[in-house]
């Protein structure tokens, strides 16, 4: 498909999840010219923890700049490479779109990483055993001991849910590639809402074709669109 016509679709979607690898410049990009066509929204971040809310607001209605957002949001500058949301923090600013702070806190998080009860979440066995092979393939194959992986199952499942209430419609939400799943992120909490799911994915060199990317990395009904990519520079995190 064109570009246009992702637009022209993500357009009349309530809410619109671009899943992005973080610190990859090209995805960042690509949100920038999303957000330009999608019309006025919310834009709720995973970048931004939910109980600074109440600062983010204020600070918007104060008409401050973007460098001041991301100061009454407590945005980790470092860990999040700042740089790269910048111009999507802009644009929210100059174009007047109200910012959610969509994203579980830490300590809320690590409460439920200690104790997975306290999500309050109702059981899902089968999407547990998807969330643990995750964790294990961004943990290069070796999975955390078995209580912690657990526990960051359920934080994983909290961050979903806490995102998906958090969005008011319409609105476009930036968050990583895994939470923009259909099958096991966000859009699960999202039932019976139009929600697009739009998925920047980086090349691999071993695959060939989409075809070859359907094994093992995601399923047919994982997005609603994959947007392919070349892959940012960086280390393996895995080379010992």
């Amino acid at each position: 498909m064109s570009a246009e016509a992702v637009y022209a679709r993500a357009a009349h979607a309530t809410h619109v999840i671009l899943g992005e690898t973080h610190d990859n410049p090209e995805h960042h990009r690509l949100q920038r010219l999303a957000l330009e066509r999608l019309g006025h929204r919310a834009l709720a971040m995973e970048q931004f923890d939910s109980e600074y809310q109440p600062a983010i607001a204020a600070a918007q209605a104060n008409g401050v700049d973007a460098e001041a957002i991301a100061d009454a949001g407590h945005f980790d500058r470092k860990g999040w490479n700042w740089p790269l949301y910048r111009p999507l923090v802009e644009f929210a600013v100059e174009h007047r779109w109200p910012i959610i702070a969509a994203n579980l806190s830490r300590a809320d998080a690590r409460a439920i990483v200690r104790d997975p009860a306290a999500s309050g979440l109702a059981p899902a066995p089968e999407l547990a055993k998807e969330l643990e092979r995750d964790i294990a393939e961004s943990h290069c194959g070796e999975p955390p001991p078995p209580k912690l992986l657990a526990g960051m199952v359920e934080a994983q499942r909290a961050r979903d849910a806490r995102m998906a209430t958090s969005l008011r419609a319409p609105s476009v939400l930036i968050t990583g590639v895994g939470h923009a799943r259909r099958d096991r992120g966000v859009p699960l909490y999202l039932s019976g809402v139009d929600t697009l799911s739009i998925a920047f994915i980086e090349v691999d060199a071993d695959n060939k074709s989409p075809g070859d990317y359907l094994s093992g990395l995601f399923s047919p009904a994982s997005f609603d669109y994959v947007w392919f990519t070349a892959r940012a520079a960086r280390e393996d995190p895995c080379r010992r």
